[in-house]
């Protein structure tokens, strides 16, 4: 049984059935009091996204509440909002595991429940999900069946969102389009999307029609057969009285309700039940705060408390671990400062993000420059499009994405920056396995999809002086696209400002001499191989390290050097095995006609789960130990031992 407190009514609740049948209306209101301090009781010490399930405790009970799932279909978007969802589902009593290793995702997955319908981690996919499975439905005469999708913390600002929304509005489908209005997404909403919801939300004009079609609806299922007939009334009066102010939803062939109070569950069942009776696509638009119901996540940073990590329940005070040294930054901050230092020097240069300043640390520049940094929203497609534009005016372009966000851009990537050798930077965060987000956010695969892009610089930096002398080579020259990618976490330097130094592009380094082995490492990671040497020096056995720094171009004239001297090579890198900088490797000695034994250590051809990131290179044999065993096991093979 589960060590956290579970309230009388939320105990009684293993699934959604249990819900529905055991719960009356007028309990509702304490079943989310009881849902919502399980996640704060559990959160608290476990750690993981907060604010977002908080804001949604009432609407995900009454989306329980009234259809019939896992038969009726919810879909999810930005899956840090369905802590809920999963506790209602039959996972209260392993929550407590959740983001752990080997525990259960912080992210909807249908190979965990079949009431996960569909796998998120990236955002406004639901719209587009929802109504395939819609038409799905249609196809196979299940009349009956509802489609939900639940979007919100800013995903509407994403171009696919609208895609979705744009054929949903010509689909004779049960679609139901659930707007979780907050104005946040980790950081506050940007764009005019945002400006619009706003003059929604607080127009009265819109605020009148509103109370009059909740009146009429709540007749509707009186009116049997006529339903249909009424909706059709209602929607003509709403047209009538408001031609000078133009729903967008309205205009895409969906029927738009609201805005209504998302967190008045008694509220939000009626509405949702007379909804399930209206034919068609249709909207609903719910206000919601994140963070509610918990006042310090409601008065305090929301950016904050959107993942605060552990904390006090009782007080609210978030608990940090002091060091006993000083620590060196993380990468995020070393570009966050190193970006200001070189915009005050160039100022051609700008800073692009889609929608993670805080996450990337570009809210430096925002608030140091805040015409020359630019937050464009949930939008990765528009981000490196956007900086494409101002790369073509002579600007150079920062655009910062996480790794596995800049898959969403790669067509963006190819056709409108590399195929115009226009210079801009890419500065991918989160390159590797990122811990417990799990498998749809390990920037895996950002060393292979790029280093077979035509034009295309990819680099990688060992520590926080390189990520500085990256950022710097850079712009320093127009070299057309370039790729810096770093992890998430700290460096190794806690002296980390030092002075700008140009590195000539496509060159490496070696940090080590050796005679028995030779390590080619790119990135991060190298600092392990520097670990992994030191401790087989101690066995007498003399391992030389190089520092690749650059994917493409490589190094030739160092692969050169080691081929030359060397039989035994092991490559590291935390990305992917197929195409990374292992295969680049490989390629180079079959086109030169050496002859080595090759090790490549890196992320094997598998979706890794989540855990903490030293466990997961742990799993993928990449970190120390892992690094001193394949050198002894290279050193202990017969063909070592002939040539010896």
């Amino acid at each position: 049984m589960s060590e956290y407190s579970t309230g009388a009514l939320l105990k009684q609740i293993n699934f959604p059935q249990d819900l529905r049948e055991k719960i009356s209306e007028d309990e509702l209101p304490q079943l989310c009091d009881e849902l919502r301090e399980f996640i704060v009781d559990v959160v608290s010490q476990k750690g993981g996204h907060f604010g977002a399930s908080l804001g949604v405790v009432e609407m995900t009970v009454a989306l329980h509440y009234v259809f019939n799932t896992p038969y009726d279909k919810l879909v999810w978007d930005v899956g840090h909002q369905a802590y809920g969802h999963k506790i209602l589902t039959g996972r209260r009593e392993r929550f407590h595991t959740n983001r752990i290793y080997k525990g259960i995702s912080g992210f909807p997955k249908p190979t965990e429940s079949e009431y996960d319908t569909f796998a998120v981690g990236h955002s406004s996919t639901s719209i587009s999900a929802a109504l395939g499975m819609a038409v799905a439905s249609r196809l196979k005469q299940e009349k009956d069946r509802q489609h939900v999708a639940i979007i919100g913390d800013g995903s509407m600002t994403a171009g696919l969102a609208f895609e979705g929304l744009n054929h949903g509005g010509v689909e004779d489908t049960n679609l139901l389009v659930v707007l979780n209005d907050n104005c946040m997404a980790i950081d506050p909403n940007v764009g005019a999307l945002k400006e619009y919801l706003t003059d929604i939300t607080t127009s009265h004009t819109y605020n009148k029609v509103k109370d009059e079609v909740w009146h009429l609806l709540g007749k509707i299922s009186k009116f049997g057969p006529n339903a249909q007939a009424i909706v059709q009334k209602i929607e003509n009066g709403i047209k009538s009285t408001l031609l000078k102010q133009s729903n967008l939803f309205e205009s895409l062939n969906f029927r738009y309700f609201g805005p209504i109070d998302g967190h008045d569950v008694n509220y939000m069942a009626k509405v949702l039940r007379d909804l399930k009776d209206i034919p068609g696509p249709k909207i609903l638009h719910c206000i919601t705060e994140k963070g509610k119901g918990y006042q310090p996540a409601e008065e305090g940073d929301t950016t904050q408390w959107h993942a605060p990590g552990l904390f006090n329940k009782d007080t609210g005070e978030i608990i940090k671990v002091t060091p006993k040294s000083p620590q060196p930054p993380k990468y995020q901050d070393v570009f966050g400062h190193t970006i200001v230092e070189l915009a005050e020097k160039n100022e051609k240069i700008v800073g692009v993000t889609p929608a993670m300043p805080s996450g990337c640390s570009l809210n430096i520049m925002m608030k140091a420059m805040p015409d020359r940094a630019f937050d464009v929203g949930i939008a990765e497609q528009h981000a490196v499009t956007f900086s494409a534009g101002m790369a073509a005016q002579g600007l150079i372009p920062y655009c910062n994405i996480y790794s596995s966000f800049m898959q969403r851009a790669y067509d963006q990537v190819i056709h409108d920056v590399a195929l115009q050798k226009l210079q801009v930077v890419f500065c991918l965060d989160r390159g590797g396995l990122v811990g417990a987000d799990g498998p749809t956010h390990h920037g895996a695969y950002d060393l292979a999809y790029f280093r077979c892009i035509p034009n295309m610089i990819v680099s990688a930096p060992m520590n926080e002086e390189e990520l500085r002398n990256l950022m710097y080579t850079a712009q320093a020259d127009n070299h057309g696209p370039f790729s810096i990618r770093y992890p998430r976490g700290n460096g190794v330097m806690t002296a980390w400002k030092t002075p700008f130094k140009k590195i000539k592009v496509g060159t490496g380094r070696r940090v080590k001499n050796g005679e028995d082995v030779a390590i080619l490492s790119i990135g991060h990671i190298g600092n392990y191989a520097v670990q992994a040497t030191e401790t087989l020096s101690k066995e007498g056995i003399e391992v030389a390290h190089y520092d690749m720094r650059f994917v493409k171009p490589i190094d030739e004239i160092l692969l050169h050097e080691v081929f030359s001297k060397f039989r035994k090579v092991i490559t590291i890198e935390n990305g992917c095995i197929q195409g990374g900088m292992g295969s680049a490797v490989l390629e180079f000695m079959a086109d030169h006609n050496y002859r080595a034994e090759v090790k490549r250590l890196g992320i094997p051809d598998q979706f890794i789960e989540h855990g903490t990131q030293d466990e997961l290179y742990a799993e993928c044999f990449f970190n120390e130990e892992a690094i001193v065993t394949t050198v002894r096991s290279l050193l202990n093979t017969t063909e070592n031992k002939a040539l010896a």
